[in-house]
Parts: structure tokens; C-alpha cells; sequence
């Protein structure tokens, strides 16, 4: 029997879908309060309303957001509705993510799509809940990172990758940048990989998958405070392993941070 998480509140990210919704699922079914975030706000409120009807899960288990991360602002909007709704936040699982498009994309804030919906988004909403991560000890972040992670470089003269654009070095350059993330020391944070799984993403990992419940299950052992974690510990699904060996780097962490300080407008 899986202890209750009663009185525990969760933020997911991207959790209409594949491993965020069954995340939420989860997390609800164990009695958590869960912040379900979606693009929009029909979308959060179909996924709310089918875990209250497919599930039986209470409805004051659930809250729809809505924020599309290829806008900063709303980004910058959901995170104050948060905080001002939740001043106590437990954890952040940050899981929203798309696979970079066969063309380069540039967003209206000026960045490589699959670079700002899958690390920059992610950076400014952990930042602006940082008061709500930290008023009580034991707070904690969970990336959602990838394998793919390993294969990835962060372009430091041009992380838009305008010069040269690849889809799969775009992804993999987020999802490297959201494991360095983890590394930060103001909020403790983990990454994990959750395995491939069936979701949206597969087409960049190949052709079978596992369930989504199946990945979810790794990255809700990871919000339990039973688990305990080390900040910017990376998981290959239940096992700590050690990720690339920038994401540990200090001095990768610190330029990181300055970067996606500019590029958000917001200096830490």
C-alpha cells in the first residue's frame, strides 16, 4: 500500500497527455492536490473533467491552469495565480515538452521553440515559485528529463540555433539544459529520465514505447517525500546514475543560469 500524499500540493506541467496526465492521476489517486497545467484552458479542464469521470478522483483533488509555454508572459501569469492561490507549493514536476519541429522556430519572445517550451518555460516558472517552493523545508522540483540528454550541447554562441538547426540536437539540447537546471542551489531539484514511453514524443526515440503509466510511476516516486533526494541527483527511471558530465559541471550551471536569465528577462 502506497502512502497517502493527503495535504501535499503538486504542480504538473504539460499533464493533458502522455506522462504528465498519468502523473497527475496518480498523484490525485494518493490524495494529493494537483495543479494540472495545459495549454490552454479547454484542455486542462477536458483532462480535469476525464480523471474526475474515468477515475472517480474528487474534484477538489484537481485544479486546471492554463498557460501556453511558447509565451512567456503566460508563463509569468501562471506562476503568480499559483502563488497567490498556493503560497505552500511541495512540488514542481516540470514534464511539459515538444519535440522540435523539422523546421527552426523562433517564438515571439525570440527563442528556438523546443529550446523555450522545454527549458526557458520551465526556468522562469521554477524561479517565480521559488517563495512557494521554499516556505516550507522539503519543497522540491522534479524535471522531466530524456536519455537523449547525453547526446546533447548547449550552443552557447547561438543556443537559438540559427546557424545550424538540427530537430533532434534542438531537443536534445533542452532537455540537456533542463538536467543542468537540476543542479541549481536554490531549490532542491532531480531530474529523471522516465524511459521511452508511448507518448507524443516517441517518433524521436523509435517505434515501441512503454505505457505512459509505466514512465509516470517513476517520476511520482521521485515527489514523495518518503524518496529522498539529492539536489541535481539525475535518475534513469527508479535508478541514480550519473547524468552527462556538463549537467555537474559548476561552471555549466552558473553560465546556464546567465543565460536563461537574459533570454527570460528575468536576472536571478
Amino acid at each position: 500500500m502506497l502512502a497517502s500524499l493527503s495535504g501535499r500540493t503538486v504542480l504538473v506541467t504539460g499533464a493533458t497527455a502522455g506522462i504528465g496526465y498519468e502523473t497527475a492521476r496518480l498523484l490525485a489517486r494518493r490524495g494529493a492536490v494537483v495543479l494540472l497545467h495545459g495549454r490552454t484552458a479547454e484542455e486542462a479542464q477536458a483532462a480535469t473533467d476525464h480523471l474526475i469521470a474515468a477515475d472517480g478522483i474528487g474534484s477538489g483533488l484537481l485544479r486546471p491552469l492554463a498557460a501556453d509555454f511558447v509565451r512567456l508572459e503566460e508563463v509569468e501569469n501562471l506562476a503568480h495565480a499559483v502563488v497567490r492561490e498556493y503560497p505552500r507549493l511541495d512540488v514542481l514536476v516540470n514534464n511539459a515538452a515538444i519535440a522540435a519541429p523539422e523546421r527552426h522556430t523562433l517564438t515571439a519572445d525570440g527563442n528556438e521553440i523546443a529550446f523555450q517550451v522545454n527549458f526557458l518555460a520551465h526556468y522562469l516558472l521554477t524561479h517565480l515559485l521559488e517563495p512557494a517552493l521554499t516556505s516550507d523545508p522539503g519543497g522540491r522540483v522534479v524535471n522531466v528529463s530524456s536519455s537523449l540528454h547525453r547526446t546533447g550541447a548547449i550552443q552557447w554562441n547561438d543556443p537559438q540555433r540559427v546557424r545550424r538547426y538540427s530537430r533532434l540536437a534542438a531537443y536534445a539540447q533542452s532537455q540537456l539544459a533542463l538536467t543542468v537546471f537540476a543542479a541549481d542551489p536554490r531549490v532542491t531539484a532531480v531530474s529523471v529520465n522516465p524511459g521511452v514511453c508511448a507518448t507524443d514524443l516517441l517518433p524521436l526515440y523509435g517505434h515501441e514505447g512503454a505505457p505512459a503509466a509505466e514512465g509516470a510511476h517513476h517520476v511520482v516516486r521521485l515527489c514523495d517525500p518518503a524518496t529522498e533526494i539529492v539536489n541535481g541527483a539525475y535518475y534513469d527511471r527508479s535508478e541514480r546514475v550519473a547524468p552527462a558530465p556538463a549537467a555537474t559541471e559548476d561552471r555549466t550551471v552558473k553560465r546556464l543560469n546567465k543565460l536563461a536569465g537574459l533570454l527570460v528577462g528575468h536576472t536571478a
